[in-house]
């Protein structure tokens, strides 16, 4: 390992430090425990690849469903401990209406999916592994965010069937089953989509070094599992990414004097905005998530920014952080809040969500693929 290389793992564990230390000012040990939760996602996400934007264009584009099953094995994991943990016990779980909002922002943020090159989880992980590009979609998707939170109570106004929580509705046991037959159908139909298309399983990268990776997408799905219910376990609430970017946003503005307590959302949570980002337990999870990639990054060798974009991508990171900031805030979150979230809540916006987020998806691929002409 090269000296350039070490400099990466030296300032992952200094930044891991100093977020410790600021944030358990605020919460204590429980605090420490979050950031240490998402520097742990952080460094699973980078090791594993683990992303949801890369495995669903492959299973559009390529019919290759490895990625799409990993994920299955992530959501069936965490719910099969965090829907008992929620509708036994004391913890809360993310529930949102299924209605327009929903839908529109879920379908927005497909479409930016696949533009900006990442997801919630993925933009934040591949920030920390030295995506230059990445930043500006995340920047974007801040900015987005807030667009999206001053528009947010017209979009929550139009009809919407309401929140259907199937965890306290019909029961833990009921929503697991409805939940594992709705998984099951998504990995039989990759399978079958897969099969028809190569007529064998790709079998998906073995795992190399624990520490310096590659992981296999099984192992990510394991390890970020754990992520989902260590944040249950130790908040009482899922785990959630891009609220945070409205907050850090809002702070930002504020400071530069912009009128935010004008805006109804941010009149309601004015207590919210005077608390420091190392107050907001979603703030100091994602900060640990950019720090642990930066440390899988440093120990992989990989950490190599590249600092000339063309103008392709740099429109296309605008574009992607702008859509997937406005749908998340919409559809009340990304892959990880509304989708894993909802999914380890047992509420049926989780899958609403995933059809119309998976659609999105699906038009950008198809419009972006080359046309074979005659």
């Amino acid at each position: 390992m090269s000296k350039f290389q070490k400099i990466p793992i030296i300032l992952a564990f200094i930044g891991y430090i100093f977020v410790c230390y600021q944030t358990a000012q605020y919460g204590g040990i429980r605090n420490v425990l979050v950031v240490t939760i998402g520097l742990i996602a952080g460094f699973s996400l980078y090791h594993a690849a683990f992303g949801f934007t890369g495995a669903w264009r492959r299973i559009i584009s390529e019919r290759r469903g490895v990625g799409l099953r990993a994920q299955v094995i992530l959501l069936g994991l965490t719910a099969l401990f965090t829907i008992p943990m929620i509708g036994w016990g004391s913890a809360g779980g993310f529930v949102q209406p299924v209605g327009i909002a929903l839908i529109f922002g879920a379908f927005l943020f497909g479409i930016g999916m696949q533009m900006g090159g990442g997801c919630g989880s993925g933009t934040l992980f591949t920030v920390g592994g030295g995506s230059t590009r990445m930043v500006i979609t995340l920047i974007f998707f801040i900015i987005g965010s807030m667009i999206g939170v001053a528009h947010v109570g017209w979009w929550r106004a139009l009809p919407s069937l309401g929140r259907i929580d199937m965890t306290h509705q019909l029961g833990p046991i009921p929503a697991l089953l409805i939940t594992f037959t709705l998984l099951a159908a998504i990995w039989i139909g990759s399978v079958m989509v897969e099969r028809r298309a190569h007529g064998s399983l790709e079998k998906g990268r073995a795992t190399g070094s624990i520490i310096s990776g590659p992981w296999s997408p099984w192992m990510g799905a394991i390890a970020l599992a754990f992520v989902g219910i260590a944040t249950v376990y130790v908040l009482n609430r899922p785990w959630g990414i891009t609220q945070a970017f409205s907050f850090w946003g809002a702070k930002v503005a504020n400071g530069l004097g912009y009128p935010i307590s004008d805006i109804p959302y941010w009149r309601v949570s004015d207590r919210l905005l005077g608390r420091s980002v190392f107050q907001s337990t979603t703030s100091i999870m994602n900060f640990g998530i950019m720090l642990g990639a930066l440390l899988a990054a440093g120990l992989a060798s990989k950490y190599a920014p590249v600092w000339r974009l063309n103008r392709y991508e740099v429109l296309t990171a605008i574009i992607g952080g702008l859509l997937m900031g406005f749908g998340a805030r919409l559809a009340g979150g990304c892959n990880i809040g509304a989708y894993l979230g909802g999914v380890a809540s047992g509420s049926a916006h989780a899958w609403v969500w995933a059809l119309f987020a998976f659609g999105g998806s699906s038009l950008t691929v198809y419009l972006r693929t080359p046309r074979r002409t005659a």
